[in-house]
C-alpha cells in the first residue's frame, strides 16, 4: 500500500461565480451550457464516404468519447446533435426532416462533407444540394469526405455553441421565425 496522497489540482481556472470554502455559486445558464457542452449525443444519419469517416471519429486512435460523444444515438428522440454524413438525395430530404423535427430541444444540426453541405460534384436533378434547404444547420464540415479531426473540430464548435446559447434562446421570436422559414412547426 503506497503512502501517496492523492493529488488536487488547484490550477483550474474555474468558472465565474462566487465560491468560498465549501461552496461555489454561479449563474444556472453556465452550469446548464457547460451540462450540454460534455454531453452531445449525436445521430449519425450517414449516407455515404462521409459516414464511414465520421466512424473513423469514434476508433481510439481520435476517441470522440473525450468531447462528451460517449453514447452514439439511433432514435431521434434522445439524441441532441444530427450528424449528417453524406449525399442526401431529394426522395430522402422528407425523411431526414422527419428525423430533425422527432429530435427533442435543444438540437444541433452538423453537415459533414461536401453532399451535405452543397450537394457535392452531384449536382443532378435527384441530389439535394445542401441539407439547408429543408432544415437548418449549425455548423458545416468541409471536405470530400472530411478528415476524422476536421469532425472533431465540427464537434468542437457545436460545443462552443452549446455552451454559450441562452436557455430562453430556443423560445424567442427569432427561432420560432426561422423554424418557420423552413416550415417545421414546434
Amino acid at each position: 500500500m503506497s503512502d501517496k496522497k492523492p493529488v488536487i489540482r488547484t490550477d483550474a481556472p474555474a468558472p465565474e461565480g462566487f465560491e468560498g470554502e465549501g461552496f461555489f455559486a454561479t449563474k444556472l445558464s453556465s452550469v446548464i451550457g457547460m451540462a450540454r457542452k460534455y454531453s452531445l449525443w449525436p445521430l449519425p444519419f450517414a449516407t455515404s464516404c462521409c459516414g464511414i469517416e465520421f466512424m473513423a471519429t469514434l476508433n481510439p486512435t481520435y476517441d470522440a468519447s473525450r468531447f462528451g460523444m460517449e453514447r452514439n444515438s439511433f432514435s431521434p428522440r434522445q439524441a441532441d446533435m444530427l450528424m449528417v454524413c453524406g449525399t442526401i438525395s431529394k426522395k430522402l430530404g422528407p425523411v431526414l426532416k422527419e428525423v430533425y423535427t422527432q429530435m427533442a430541444e435543444p438540437k444541433w444540426v452538423v453537415a459533414v462533407g461536401a453532399c451535405a453541405s452543397s450537394g457535392g460534384i452531384f449536382d443532378t436533378y435527384s441530389v439535394l444540394q445542401g441539407i439547408d434547404k429543408i432544415i437548418p444547420v449549425d455548423v458545416y464540415v468541409p471536405g470530400c469526405p472530411p478528415r476524422p479531426e476536421q469532425i472533431i473540430e465540427g464537434v468542437m464548435q457545436v460545443q462552443a455553441l452549446a455552451e454559450s446559447e441562452s436557455i430562453r434562446r430556443r423560445d424567442m421570436p427569432e427561432y420560432q421565425h426561422l423554424l418557420d422559414s423552413y416550415n417545421i412547426d414546434n
